[in-house]
């Protein structure tokens, strides 16, 4: 099975979506992980609505910090947001490594019906990310 790291700052909103989302997509073929560089302490709760409307359950997800998993091997390490670009460890080991920003939904303003449209949107970008990724490889 093929590993996967995913990785953004706070690892409470992208990079979480993204685990469950490739976990889905990978139909058992891969295996994801998500980390931050400055990790959270909690899985924002509109990240795991956006999920529960594609039927996908994030709710017992919990906030990491990538050193967690500095001695692992990857076989792919993604990074969602610019400051984990530039603020995560090298892993050396990764057979790839691709940077695919995104929009910090944790930023978004108004309602609450307004917020879970800037999540869903990111969700599906990433989404529409991992199945190319899959296809193509």
């Amino acid at each position: 099975m093929k590993k996967v790291l995913i990785l953004c700052t706070g690892n409470s909103c992208r990079s979480q979506m993204a685990e469950g989302l490739w976990n889905h997509y990978g139909r058992g073929a891969w295996q994801a992980f998500s980390a931050g560089s400055k990790p959270s302490t909690y899985v924002h709760q509109l990240a795991v609505r956006a999920m529960d409307h594609l039927g996908l359950d994030i709710s017992s997800a919990h906030s990491k910090d990538v050193r967690e998993f500095a001695n692992d091997r990857f076989d792919l390490v993604v990074t969602v947001c610019d400051n984990a670009r530039e603020a995560c460890p090298v892993f050396p080991e990764a057979t790839e490594t691709v940077h695919w920003p995104c929009d910090d939904p944790a930023e978004a303003t108004g309602s609450d019906a307004e917020k879970i449209q800037i999540f869903e949107r990111v969700r599906d970008q990433i989404a529409t990310r991992i199945r190319s990724y899959l296809k193509n490889n």
